[in-house]
């Protein structure tokens, strides 16, 4: 009778642990790591954009607004970037308390609005770390000291990470450290660590550039000396060996900017994004 009463006990106190849990919901994939790191065990954590996913063009489910109806805390980044939130929230009839992560940052002007990127510097990163754990403190205080020692633990590997970023960005020359990048997520990153990124001259990020969008990204790198190129929207490899061809630049591999990538990709993790990252700007800029 022993065993059977004991499964029986266990079968109820399981769910009853579960729902102990506080549930939280992240709008996306960064996001959700630091949320993952701070809450541990602790919380039911949802991503609402996941992995590979791009936040800027994202349009919910209808089952997102259920679990938004089921969050006691909605994570967001801000600064404009979810455009499709709130109403989300209002159309969820959710009585959760949307937190936003980037509160105390300075925003950089992405054109005539905040650049939502700011994550791209490490130490923002850890703005939106201790953010996200006074949120989960104050939803959860039985699980406060919890939240603050793995807060404590994560913010340990920032400071670590956005050492070894500036140890790498001193490594290479001065005027070395500006490349051309389609990417415009780069801001806060640029404004932290020094190292500039140059929009081509006249190319959309939405298409892939012609023969003479080319010609003249190839002008503009020889006029301004620039030593590395990314240009990820460019599928043509002839191009790519063109513009290596005609001005000794090197053509860089991929830069991560706005949510992570699955497990087997290369930035599962915030901390593996900005190592990615650092890794492909330092080997195409250094000699």
């Amino acid at each position: 009778m022993r065993p059977i009463l004991l499964c029986v006990l266990l079968l109820i106190a399981s769910p009853l642990q579960a729902a102990e849990r506080l549930n939280v919901v992240a709008s996306f994939s960064i996001l959700a790591d630091f949320v993952r790191n701070v809450g541990g065990n602790r919380i039911n954590l949802t991503t609402l954009v996941g992995a590979d996913s791009d936040v800027h063009v994202y349009t919910p489910p209808p089952a997102d607004a259920k679990r938004v109806a089921e969050a006691k805390l909605v994570i967001v980044n801000g600064l404009g970037l979810e455009g499709w939130l709130p109403r989300l929230v209002q159309s969820s009839g959710s009585k959760a308390r949307v937190v936003t992560a980037s509160a105390g940052i300075t925003p950089l002007k992405l054109g005539s609005s905040a650049d939502p990127h700011a994550w791209q510097s490490v130490p923002n990163a850890k703005v939106y770390v201790a953010d996200i754990a006074n949120a989960l403190a104050a939803a959860d205080p039985d699980a406060a000291d919890f939240f603050r020692t793995q807060a404590k633990a994560y913010l340990e590997k920032l400071e670590a990470l956005d050492r070894e970023v500036r140890e790498a960005v001193a490594k290479i020359p001065t005027e070395r450290r500006k490349v051309i990048s389609t990417h415009d997520a780069f801001g806060y990153f640029a404004a932290e660590y020094g190292i500039r990124f140059v929009a081509p001259l006249g190319v959309s990020t939405e298409t892939e550039p012609s023969a003479r969008d080319i010609a003249a990204i190839i002008g503009q790198i020889k006029a301004q000396k620039i030593p590395a190129v990314f240009l990820e929207n460019i599928s043509d490899d002839r191009l790519i060996r063109r513009i290596a061809a005609e001005t000794g630049a090197k053509v860089g591999g991929t830069l991560i900017s706005d949510g992570l990538t699955g497990e087997k990709g290369p930035a599962p993790t915030y901390i593996d994004m900005v190592r990615h990252n650092i890794k492909a700007l330092t080997s195409a800029l250094d000699h």
